[in-house]
């Protein structure tokens, strides 16, 4: 970050805690707590150009130890 680079999710959703990773032993999940373990860095040439980000929730639902959903980001045409 200090060498300019911008975090796409950080951008657009400065105050909310987004996870993309969740424990299903401890219910991670189901008490809205987990990690954050994927992240967009945009160069400051790009970062301009951002218009939308997220987390695929809906790949989740694997009943087993963990669950990952992937970051997506949208950037507007130059």
């Amino acid at each position: 970050m200090a060498q300019g680079w911008t975090d796409a999710i950080r951008k657009l959703y400065p105050t909310e805690t987004i996870y993309t990773f969740w424990d299903y032993f401890r219910n991670a999940y189901g008490r809205d707590a987990g990690l954050r373990i994927d992240h967009f860095l945009l160069s400051p040439q790009v970062s301009d150009r951002l218009k939308s980000a997220g987390v695929d929730k809906q790949v989740r639902g694997w009943e087993k130890t963990s669950d990952h959903g992937p970051v997506w980001i949208e950037l507007s045409e130059v």
